[in-house]
């Protein structure tokens, strides 16, 4: 090591912010460059490159440098964009993971819903005429029990009682859909 190059590197321990500033003009370009031929996105290079500056002026005091200032530097940002890369494939790896797992539940879902409303629809085959009718407006509708009345020309209480039929042959016929079931009638309320 050259005598200059272990004078600049005791200033910089020592807290000689002009000898630190001299270090970052002179480097901070190079480095960037050499970042971005790791991580191809010149914004995310100066970022690293800001971080090791940082990191160094920091953790100056321990600093055991035995070849060059110049080294160090280098060795610290190529390690600092080999992590990021690391980091970012990870973070691919979970992002892809959690998209098709996501998928997967999704088609699911479809798949256990649409066989839930097969399953409505032929407990309603099942019901009376009038019975089915008023499900039908209450449920798919969304029609209250007194507009059910007032278009069918019945009493409001006939209605509930026609509805309570109704609700029990669901509730018997989807017996094993029960917390699909709960779920269909909270999103159509």
């Amino acid at each position: 090591m050259r005598v200059e190059e272990k004078q600049v590197i005791t200033q910089v321990v020592t807290g000689d912010l002009n000898t630190f500033e001299m270090v970052f003009r002179d480097y901070y370009k190079p480095l960037v460059r050499y970042g971005n031929t790791f991580l191809k996105d010149s914004d995310e290079a100066e970022d690293i490159v800001q971080q090791v500056f940082v990191s160094l002026w920091e953790k100056r005091v321990q600093l055991d440098i035995h070849t060059s200032i110049r080294a160090v530097l280098y060795k610290s940002v190529q390690n600092a964009c080999l992590n990021k890369i690391k980091h970012l494939k990870v973070r691919n790896t979970y992002a892809d993971e959690l998209k098709a797992t996501t998928a997967f539940a999704d088609s699911s879902d479809t798949v256990q819903l649409n066989e839930l409303n097969e399953r409505i629809g032929m407990a309603i085959e099942t019901m009376p005429e009038q019975c089915g009718r008023i499900f039908k407006m209450s449920r798919f509708e969304q029609l209250r029990y007194q507009e059910i009345a007032d278009q069918l020309g019945l009493s409001v209480k006939t209605v509930e009682n026609q509805m309570g039929k109704a609700l029990k042959i669901v509730r018997e016929e989807l017996k094993d859909y029960l917390p699909l079931l709960i779920l269909f009638f909270i999103q159509t309320l």
